[in-house]
């Protein structure tokens, strides 16, 4: 597993974002999130160490821009040599997660055909209505390798006649101490979609206000992923 962020920043863009962690964190180091800049590492896949060896070493899942959106419009001038990056290490997967799907055919390379073997996508939807505008688009999308991220969910959502050629489905809620609650009910519903479908499912964390049985948590951070683990429901 390697983390590449080859540009910081973002801007809210639905409910999800309400609470992100990215502008949470740069808030309290007084850091302007809607500033969207390159980083250091932007070639971070394509460099190599003094024996000419790439430094991030190959059948690693590379965790792309989880401190941006790959598909954000302020980076349109960088992205092809991103593109150009991932074609080069084809020995690497991968795995880059979005709100702006609508974006993604105008995103693209040329040779990008029906996708790139070691590309996965991850579409993000909250609620119902980002599910229903986003889903259908990425569904018809040319992608090898999709999955859904419903994260954080804010409502009970029905994406099941979405779900054909989705690898995995995530599910989390939201982490903050006023997030709004996730119920185990809607967790339960979207993993039975899953199931009907025969699609994986992870449920990755509970919300930080967290609803079961008809009676109220409140989960501390570190426990949010452990908690949700301890359900036992991936499948």
């Amino acid at each position: 597993m390697a983390m590449w962020n080859p540009w910081r920043g973002c801007h809210k863009y639905s409910e999800g974002c309400r609470f992100c962690y990215i502008h949470k964190g740069d808030g309290k180091r007084g850091v302007d999130t809607d500033l969207i800049v390159k980083t250091d590492r932007f070639t971070a896949p394509v460099e190599k160490n003094k024996k000419g060896e790439y430094k991030i070493k190959a059948g690693q899942t590379v965790y792309l821009c989880f401190s941006s959106d790959f598909l954000l419009p302020d980076a349109d001038v960088w992205r092809a040599d991103c593109w150009n990056m991932m074609k080069e290490r084809g020995d690497l997967h991968f795995l880059f997660l979005t709100k702006r799907i609508d974006r993604f055919m105008d995103c693209v390379p040329s040779d990008w055909g029906d996708g790139y073997d070691n590309v996965t996508v991850g579409c993000t939807v909250e609620n119902q209505q980002t599910a229903d505008h986003r889903l259908p688009i990425f569904q018809s999308a040319p992608i090898k390798h999709k999955n859904i991220i419903c994260q954080p969910l804010l409502e009970q959502i029905d994406i099941e006649k979405y779900l054909d050629d989705v690898a995995l489905v995530v599910l989390g809620g939201e982490s903050d101490p006023n997030a709004r609650a996730l119920h185990y009910d809607w967790v339960l519903a979207v993993r039975q979609q899953c199931v009907n479908t025969h699609t994986h499912f992870e449920f990755r964390q509970c919300g930080t206000h967290f609803i079961r049985d008809g009676k109220e948590y409140t989960i501390p951070v570190r426990q949010l992923c452990s908690q949700a683990k301890k359900a036992g429901i991936n499948c």
